[in-house]
């Protein structure tokens, strides 16, 4: 469904953009339809701008993102629009998506007019309470209420219900959770994976690994813009093959013992993003590193 090839992303810096900064490098994944894939690193790996990319909020320096075989570069004008009823984002910070003078429920409102002027209100309101039920959500607890007197994980479900009025085929779910408590993670964890057994494919960018575990079936884990392993999950998590995957591992806190300093390890080789080698089925690692 959503195919990325080789892409990368320049950045022009310094005084009059005399330099250029590479943000991603040589990224190559799909996500296809009912499938999670975590995209994993730590801040600055370039998640987040791969994220932007697929959903045309940066440009493609290089490479191509393709939906259901189309070059997602080539699409403009109404055919943006027909693009956004197929692919919708979810960001990190839900507070930031509403506009605190306004209604929540004003997200509707925007897709309505945007998308179904010409749906009567009945057949709307019906529409609004079957998305809602959908995340979890009573229409009578949530509707005509400021984002204030709602909680974080109401206002993510709802941008989560917004995107569902479309009938999206892809949801890139940026760092969504990671300004929740963990009670509500949860809920929106496994709201996730009940959109999965429902056909919606999910890109899922994380910083943190025991999420990716616990909701993806392919992970692809990114270093400095490029990609240092990837495959099933399970062998990924399983069966760790690059330095920086292991380093990674090793970093997630116990629940069973205490803090302990780990002892110094050599920091990883720069990542080659066009030395990916197939280490098992589906499961690649950057070459060069002993499997």
């Amino acid at each position: 469904m959503l195919k990325l090839d080789r892409i990368s992303k320049v950045y022009k810096v310094g005084v009059f953009g005399g330099r250029d900064l590479t943000a991603v490098r040589d990224v190559s994944f799909e996500v296809g339809p009912g499938e999670v894939v975590s995209l994993i690193g730590e801040s600055g790996s370039g998640k987040t701008t791969i994220g932007k990319m697929v959903l045309r909020l940066a440009s493609v320096s290089s490479g191509a993102i393709t939906l259901d075989g189309v070059d997602v570069s080539t699409v403009k004008g109404s055919g943006l629009k027909g693009y956004y009823r197929k692919v919708q984002g979810v960001f990190q910070d839900p507070f930031s998506s509403y506009n605190p003078i306004f209604k929540a429920d004003r997200v509707f409102v925007m897709i309505k007019d945007a998308y179904f002027p010409g749906v009567a209100a009945g057949e709307w309101r019906h529409k609004i309470g079957a998305s809602l039920e959908a995340v979890r959500l009573d229409p009578d607890q949530v509707l005509g209420k400021y984002p204030h007197q709602l909680s974080g994980g109401q206002l993510q479900r709802l941008l989560i219900a917004r995107a569902l009025l479309l009938d999206i085929k892809l949801l890139v779910a940026d760092e969504i959770i990671s300004m929740l408590d963990a009670s509500t993670r949860i809920d929106v964890l496994n709201l996730l994976a009940d959109l999965k057994a429902r056909g919606l494919g999910i890109l899922f960018i994380t910083h943190d690994l025991s999420l990716g575990n616990y909701v993806s079936d392919r992970t692809v884990i990114l270093r400095r813009g490029a990609v240092v392993e990837m495959g099933a999950t399970d062998r990924v998590f399983g069966n760790p093959l690059h330095p920086y995957t292991r380093k990674l591992l090793a970093s997630v806190p116990q629940l069973h013992r205490k803090w302990e300093p780990l002892a110094a390890e050599a920091e990883p080789e720069a990542a080659d993003g066009h030395a990916l080698v197939r280490a098992e089925d589906d499961h690649f690692v950057a070459g060069g590193v002993p499997g």
